[in-house]
Formats: C-alpha cells, sequence, structure tokens
C-alpha cells in the first residue's frame, strides 16, 4: 500500500464510520488516495451524482469515475473485456483509472451519458476501509477539488466553500500528489498519462500488438 504509514487509530475509524454513514445518506464526503484527496457520493444515486456535480462545480457533459474495493465488486456494476479484466488484475489496486463499459445499473449522469466508466480501485488502505464499509455500493472517485482548482494533497488545500458542503471528512495525511494514468484497454487508448503511465504503455503495447493512442492534455 502506498500514501499512507499511519495506523488506524479510534479518531481514524470513527472518520470512516461518519463518511461511511454519510454516503448511505447521500451526501458527498473527502477521502485520501494514493494519488489525491477524493470527492466521493453513492455512485448508484443520481441525487448524490448530483451533489459532486454541484460541489465540485463540474461539467455535466464531464463524466465521473467510480471506486470499489475490489475487482469483483467494480464487476457488478460494470462489464469488462477480458483483456479489460486482464489488465485490471495485473494493476489494481493501483494509482489506474481503468475505462470500461458500465452496466445499465449505474446512472447516466455518472457517465455522462456515455456506455463507458472508469473504474478505482485505489492502493490506499484508508479509502479502500471506506469502500468496504458502503460496499457493494460504488463511490464516487474525482478530486476533491473545485474544477479548474489544482487537485487537493492535504486536507489544509480544501476549497472552504467545499469543505462546508461534505457530510464527512477522512484525514489522513498528505498524498503523494501524482494523479491517475486514465486508460482504456480494449481500446487501446490513454486518455490521461499520470502515475505508471510507462508500465501501462508496455503491457498494452504487449497485449494489443501496438502501442497504445495516446490523448494530449
Amino acid at each position: 500500500m502506498t500514501g499512507f504509514d499511519g495506523t488506524f487509530t479510534d479518531q481514524l475509524d470513527a472518520a470512516l464510520d461518519e463518511a461511511a454513514e454519510a454516503i448511505d445518506n447521500g451526501e458527498t464526503v473527502v477521502y485520501p488516495t494514493e494519488t489525491v484527496y477524493g470527492l466521493g457520493a453513492d455512485a448508484t444515486d443520481p441525487g448524490a451524482v448530483e451533489r459532486v456535480f454541484e460541489t465540485k462545480g463540474r461539467d455535466r457533459t464531464k463524466p465521473l469515475s467510480m471506486g470499489a474495493p475490489t475487482i469483483s465488486v467494480a464487476q457488478r456494476y460494470t462489464q469488462p473485456s477480458e483483456r479489460a479484466l486482464k489488465f485490471m488484475r495485473a494493476f489494481l489496486p493501483g494509482p489506474v483509472t481503468v475505462v470500461v463499459e458500465r452496466d445499465p445499473s449505474l446512472p447516466e449522469l455518472l457517465t455522462a451519458g456515455r456506455d463507458r466508466v472508469g473504474v478505482r480501485i485505489p492502493d490506499h488502505e484508508v479509502a479502500l476501509a471506506l469502500f468496504e464499509r458502503v460496499a457493494p455500493t460504488p463511490v464516487t472517485a474525482t478530486s476533491a477539488n473545485v474544477s479548474g482548482a489544482p487537485s487537493v494533497t492535504e486536507i489544509s488545500e480544501l476549497d472552504p466553500d467545499l469543505r462546508a458542503s461534505v457530510g464527512a471528512i477522512i484525514d489522513a495525511g498528505p498524498t503523494p500528489g501524482t494523479e491517475s494514468t486514465v486508460v482504456d484497454p480494449q481500446r487501446n487508448v490513454i486518455h490521461r498519462r499520470g502515475a505508471m503511465a510507462d508500465a501501462i504503455v508496455t503491457w498494452l503495447t504487449d497485449e494489443a500488438g501496438s502501442e497504445p493512442a495516446v490523448e494530449e492534455g
């Protein structure tokens, strides 16, 4: 595991319980990952997903990803191809967002009407503990910042209005700050280079027989 070298103190356990309850109640929460702090809510609840967009000031045409504690839980809400599933088993948990076909059970608002969704299984004990507490419900996985502002690597950087609007905050100290690589293994496309990008390019090239297309920006 990366991004957390502390212990699960009573205070941290209480924060996890509070965050899990907030998610169950349709609220948003801030939680740590091995990349940056994330903004979480019930990814199956259109009202909760809408609150994530409102909190971030995010354009509704830009999809959100979903987080899960395990690949098997993620598969309840997705329909990954054989290659995508093989990729997930190779790189997750890890700082990677894997784009796969979504299940119709996910609200269209989450994916901005697209037929695919990003999946995150963070390599971070605290994030996974939160996801396990609310499983099998998936949690939105998007950075805990106002859209257009820098990503948040520690709680002191949270926008004051965002901080005031969430139902719970889990503070597990600083996070590394390198954002996840966003990749569609089946289509052999890297949508965003981030952590572990070189290893991902090598894997995709070997599996697909050609280097992946890498989107700019």
